[in-house]
């Protein structure tokens, strides 16, 4: 799929299938918004804002308040493509919400899914 593309689909859309990707492993709506919290630095009360606006993914990382000084931790990978390995830094971004929902998903606990 083009960068482009990926970049204006609907947030709140890729929101709800992240969601549901971590909650059909048994992991809780709560784990997955703090998990996206602390890759982005948005408050628990801006997500939910978000819900329903009409935000594009990629402005949504764009506009991350505070970014994780941490996330260069993340490693691994994600449909075949190591995310540290990404050129495009929006894409990276992107990947990394990804690679720590796959986390939460398996059942990684948040501690080192947060890189504590």
């Amino acid at each position: 799929m083009e960068n482009n593309k990926v970049y204006g689909m609907d947030f709140t859309k890729i929101y709800q299938l992240l969601l549901n990707k971590a909650m059909k492993k048994g992991r809780t709506k709560e784990e997955a918004d703090e998990v996206i919290r602390w890759l982005t630095g948005y408050s628990q009360a801006e997500l939910e804002s978000m819900q329903g606006q009409n935000i594009s993914y990629g402005d949504f990382f764009r506009n991350a308040p505070k970014p994780n000084e941490n996330r260069h931790l993340i490693k691994g990978a994600v449909c075949g493509v190591r995310v540290e390995n990404i050129e495009d830094p929006l894409m990276r971004e992107i990947r990394y919400l990804d690679k720590l929902i796959d986390e939460l998903a398996k059942g990684k606990s948040m501690d080192k899914i947060l890189r504590k």
